[in-house]
């Protein structure tokens, strides 16, 4: 039988401007992603949050979803300028009510409500005074943490504070590709500390106010390979390692950045010295505060190869991606996931470990039947709980998984091209429609193992 604990913690993810819509209701504020997507040219169907799937208004028929999928805990993050319209100073307390509300109806039908604090959706005037680049944003995050956890907290044991940092300062200040739109490396580095610094302040203020709290920070991680033997994919595995999962998760348990990655930086001028000119006396000891677990979202894995000599030149490759591949162009590599959290326990010994998202974009619709037979993303489920088992078996304290995700949604940059939900939305009527994937992960949490079939 391949059974998971018996406390296995069966979840979905999701986050408020890809579902909540109603980004004009109750006194809501702008946010850095509103402001984004009505600049033309930066979402790829020119599309917006404004409506998503109007969860602000249909949460109930949300939560019944859940209930029926048998789920125990649900993962869902906070809009920021909902409760500070202005980033800090006045409460609005309709933003706050609408949690509530959402913490109790979760509650009412047996669902833990897991609280993530920030994802993305910045208040728009917190970026016009300079955003996550600028220290100030950092106690503006902690004020928020504070309230939110004194509301909810009573009722609320599970917290994360941050979804994604290397997304928030790398697609965010670097390449631009996501709100703010900025494209600074100098900033970018700058964001990614104050991120990090703002989660550790917030940690002993959430717990503060919540004795019972259990308080973590989700990274997206990518267990990365060389493609070849050669010294020059075995330095690119090392830096492309450093940049996107060393950077963020050596200071959080307490190493420090990561030297090698300091000097990268250096060398590409994205950096004037190895002196890093954020970072105060006392910083890194904040950012290293102790957490109850850390939460990893996992996609794909890298394969890396050089690109500083010409292909002719490098060994021949011996690790290949994998011609499978999800609708955003990832490959599908369970493995990955295994191998991730495996070096996780081992490197980093972070107590426990949930799988905060794991999920797959494929573009299924209903059949003439209204069926709608994901059959790949049903394969891709199943294939990464496979994995997250052998994780366990091999002694890897892995306490729950949340799939990505529940609805089809607003796919930042991409708007609506890309659905990775479980529940088909038709978003011109707003309907669900459970998919295969969804009945699949029902039957699962049910039997809190992997031996289940679906109906042909």
């Amino acid at each position: 039988m391949r059974q998971f604990p018996h406390d296995f913690v069966w979840g979905v993810a999701t986050s408020s401007y890809q579902i909540e819509g109603a980004t004009d209701a109750d006194g809501r504020g702008e946010s850095i992603w509103d402001r984004f997507a009505a600049t033309p040219g930066k979402i790829a169907d020119g599309t917006n949050g404004n409506v998503a799937c109007d969860h602000y208004h249909r949460w109930r028929e949300d939560v019944e979803l859940m209930r029926w999928m048998g789920l125990k805990a649900y993962r869902f993050s906070v809009a920021w300028p909902r409760v500070f319209p202005m980033g800090r100073g006045k409460v609005n307390t309709a933003g706050l009510d609408f949690y509530s509300r959402l913490v109790d109806g979760l509650l009412e039908v047996g669902i833990e409500p897991v609280v993530t604090l920030y994802h993305w959706d910045l208040p728009q005037a917190l970026q016009d005074k300079g955003g996550w680049a600028s220290r100030d944003t950092v106690s503006a995050f902690v004020e928020y943490a504070d309230v939110m956890s004194q509301k909810l907290g009573d009722r609320v044991s599970r917290w994360i504070t941050h979804n994604e940092p290397w997304c928030i300062s790398i697609l965010g200040y670097a390449n631009g590709e996501h709100a703010p739109g900025i494209k600074d490396w100098g900033q970018a580095l700058a964001t990614a500390h104050h991120v990090l610094l703002s989660h550790g302040q917030a940690v002993p203020v959430i717990r503060a106010n919540v004795p019972r709290a259990e308080v973590g920070v989700t990274l997206n991680l990518v267990p990365a390979e060389p493609a070849s033997p050669s010294k020059e994919d075995q330095d690119a595995c090392r830096a492309f390692d450093g940049g996107f999962n060393r950077w963020y998760l050596d200071p959080l348990y307490g190493k420090g950045y990561p030297r090698d990655v300091i000097d990268d930086h250096v060398a590409e001028g994205r950096l004037k010295s190895d002196t890093l000119p954020f970072v105060r006396q006392g910083d890194m000891a904040d950012i290293a505060a102790p957490i109850d677990f850390l939460g990893v979202n996992y996609y794909n894995r890298g394969v890396i190869r050089s690109d500083r000599i010409p292909e002719a030149q490098n060994a021949p490759r011996t690790v290949h991606v994998s011609p499978e591949k999800t609708e955003m162009d990832w490959e599908v590599s369970p493995h990955g996931l295994t191998q991730l959290l495996v070096r996780l326990h081992q490197d980093y010994k972070p107590g426990r470990l949930y799988v905060t998202e794991n999920g797959a974009a494929y573009g299924t619709t209903p059949d003439a039947d209204g069926r709608v037979r994901d059959t790949k993303r049903v394969h891709y489920l199943r294939t990464h709980l496979e994995a997250s088992l052998e994780a366990i078996k091999q002694g890897v304290p892995l306490k729950g998984y949340f799939a990505w995700s529940l609805l089809d949604n607003f796919e930042w940059a991409y708007g609506y091209q890309k659905r990775f939900g479980m529940v088909y939305v038709d978003y011109a009527t707003q309907k669900r429609i459970p998919k295969d994937s969804a009945h699949l992960y029902r039957a699962v949490v049910a039997q809190n193992g992997l031996d289940v079939e679906l109906a042909a």
